[in-house]
C-alpha cells in the first residue's frame, strides 16, 4: 500500500514538474491582440524599444521568440486563430475571411468552443477583423462578423464615430481619408486623444465586472496600434531618436523578388506630400520613429490593463496571452507594410503566462505557430479538445523552454504564395495563381543570413525539395466559388 502511494505521489509532483500548476477552479484567459505589432520589444532584445509594460510582462511569462502566423493581413491571421486550422480554402487568405467563411466552422471556434465548456465570452477591440464584429458601412451596419461566438462584442464609447473611424483614427476623432490623409501624426495631448486609450479605460472597468463572475471567463482586448497610421502623443515620439532607430540594409534589386509587393496599403491610403521613405532618408526616420511611438503608446495601454488584471487579484488564476496577428516591414525587402511571406511580415510575438508556470521568464526559441494557440488554451484550461485542429499545444514549451519545435511554421498569401520555415531555413514558392504571373522558388538560410539577404535555392536543390515535399499545397477555392 505504501509503495501504491509513493508511486502516485511521484507521478503527481512529476505532473507539477512538467506543466504549469492546476488551479482550483478552471482558469480564465485574458487575450491581449496588438494589431500589426513586429518583435519590437525590449524583450525580443530590440535595443531600441520602450515597452516597459510589456517587458514586465515577459518577466513573468514563456517569451517565444519563433512564432509564425498564417498569412499576413489581419482578417485572415484572426481566422487562423480562431479556427486552429491553417487556411483550406482561397476565401481564408483574405482579409474578410471570418465573415466570408463562418458558417462553414463557426460552430467550432475558439470563444464558442469554450462556450460549450461553460466559459462567458467577450471581445472589446479589434479581436475578429472588424472591430466590435459587425460588417458592413462603417463596419457598424452590417451582419455580425461571427455569430454565436460571443456574449458580447464591442468598441468603447469614444470620440470616433464608428468603428472604421476608430481602426484607423487620428486625434480626438479624427477619421481616415484613403488617399488623403497622412501616414503618421503627433498630438501634443494626453494619452486619451487615440483610440487604444478608450479600448484600455473599457477592459479595466470590464475585469472590475468579471472580478465578480461566477463562472470562469475569456475576455478578448484588440488593440489597434501600431498599424496605420503611426500615430501617437507627443511624449511617446519624444521616447525616440530617429537617428538611432537601425534602419535594414539596401536589398539589391528587391523588385524583382518573389514576394516584393509595391506596398500598397501604405501608398494607396495615406498622403505622403510626394516623400517616398525609399528615396527620401528622412521620410524614412520620421516613419520608423512614428512606428516606435505608436508601439511604446500601446505598450502603456496594454500595462495599464495587466495592472488591472494584478489590482483586482485576478492574476493569480488567469492566463494571459500577448500576441501580435502579424509582422509588418519597414523597408525589409523594400516593402512598407506586410502582406508577403518575408520573415519581418509572419513573424511576430507571442507571450503566454499561465498559473503556475516554471522557468517564468525564459525565452523559447522553439518554433510555434498561431494555429497552437486554440489547442494551447483549451489544455491549459484542461478542457476537452474539438476534433481537427492543426496546432499542437505549447504545454510542453511553458513546462520546459527549451523543448524543441514539433513541427514548421507554413503561412499563405495571394497569387500562389506559401512559405515553410524550420529552425534553419525559409523557402518561398510562388505557383502565379491569380493576378501574378510570378513562378518560382526562393530559400534563405537564416542562421547565416537572419536579414534575408542572399538567396541560395540554386546551391541547396536538396533542401528545395525536401521542403517542398513538406509545404502545404496552395488552397483551392471552395466548390462553386468564383476562382
Amino acid at each position: 500500500m505504501l509503495a501504491r502511494i509513493t508511486l502516485a505521489a511521484a507521478a503527481f509532483l512529476g505532473a507539477l514538474v512538467v506543466s504549469p500548476a492546476a488551479p482550483a477552479t478552471k482558469p480564465n484567459i485574458l487575450f491581449i491582440a496588438v494589431d500589426d505589432l513586429r518583435p519590437d520589444l525590449g524583450a525580443y532584445g530590440v535595443g531600441h524599444a520602450k515597452t516597459p509594460a510589456l517587458d514586465r510582462f515577459a518577466s513573468t511569462a514563456r517569451v517565444f521568440t519563433h512564432h509564425y502566423i498564417h498569412v499576413p493581413t489581419c482578417g485572415a491571421s484572426r481566422a487562423a486563430l480562431l479556427r486552429g486550422r491553417y487556411p483550406t480554402e482561397r476565401a481564408h487568405i483574405s482579409n474578410n475571411a471570418i465573415a466570408a467563411t463562418h458558417a462553414q466552422w463557426g460552430d467550432a471556434n475558439l470563444p464558442a468552443w469554450l462556450q460549450r465548456q461553460g466559459y462567458r465570452t467577450f471581445a472589446l477591440g479589434k479581436i475578429t477583423h472588424y472591430p466590435g464584429g459587425r460588417t458592413g458601412r462603417h463596419w457598424a451596419e452590417g451582419p455580425v462578423e461571427l455569430p454565436d461566438a460571443w456574449e458580447r462584442c464591442w468598441i468603447p464609447d469614444a470620440p470616433w464615430k464608428n468603428a472604421e473611424a476608430m481602426m484607423h483614427g487620428y486625434a480626438n476623432g479624427g477619421a481616415r481619408i484613403p488617399g488623403k490623409t497622412p501616414a503618421l501624426e503627433t498630438f501634443a495631448g494626453g494619452d486619451d486623444a487615440y483610440p487604444d486609450f478608450w479600448v484600455a479605460d473599457e477592459a479595466v472597468s470590464t475585469l472590475r465586472s468579471l472580478a465578480t463572475s461566477e463562472r470562469p471567463w475569456f475576455f478578448g482586448v484588440g488593440f489597434f496600434k501600431p498599424h496605420l497610421p503611426f500615430v501617437a502623443p507627443r511624449k511617446y515620439f519624444d521616447l525616440h531618436d530617429p537617428a538611432k532607430i537601425p534602419a535594414p540594409p539596401r536589398y539589391p534589386d528587391a523588385e524583382k523578388a518573389l514576394g516584393w509587393h509595391k506596398s500598397g496599403e501604405f501608398r494607396g491610403n495615406y498622403a505622403h506630400g510626394g516623400r517616398d521613405p525609399e528615396k527620401d532618408e528622412a521620410y524614412a526616420r520620421e516613419l520608423r520613429q512614428a512606428y516606435a511611438a505608436s508601439v511604446s503608446y500601446v505598450d502603456a495601454q496594454v500595462g495599464r490593463v495587466l495592472a488591472a488584471l494584478e489590482a483586482l487579484d485576478l492574476a493569480k488564476n488567469t492566463v494571459v496571452v500577448v500576441w501580435g496577428d502579424h509582422g509588418f516591414l519597414l523597408g525589409e525587402h523594400g516593402i512598407w507594410g506586410k502582406h508577403c511571406l518575408y520573415e519581418g511580415s509572419v513573424r511576430s510575438p507571442l507571450m503566454i503566462r499561465a498559473p503556475g508556470l516554471a522557468r517564468a521568464g525564459a525565452r523559447s526559441a522553439a518554433i510555434v505557430e498561431t494555429v497552437d494557440i486554440f489547442p494551447t488554451l483549451v489544455d491549459l484550461c484542461n478542457l476537452p479538445q474539438p476534433q481537427g485542429l492543426d496546432g499542437r499545444s505549447l504545454r510542453p514549451q511553458l513546462a520546459d523552454p527549451a523543448t524543441p519545435s514539433s513541427k514548421p511554421a507554413v503561412a499563405f498569401y495571394s497569387d500562389g504564395q506559401r512559405t515553410i520555415r524550420d529552425e534553419r531555413w525559409r523557402l518561398l514558392a510562388r505557383e502565379g495563381v491569380g493576378a501574378s504571373a510570378r513562378q518560382g522558388v526562393e530559400l534563405f538560410d537564416l542562421k547565416a543570413d537572419p536579414q534575408e539577404l542572399r538567396e541560395v535555392s540554386a546551391a541547396h536543390p536538396e533542401v528545395v525539395a525536401r521542403l517542398l515535399s513538406t509545404l502545404p499545397k496552395y488552397p483551392e477555392p471552395r466548390p462553386g466559388a468564383k476562382k
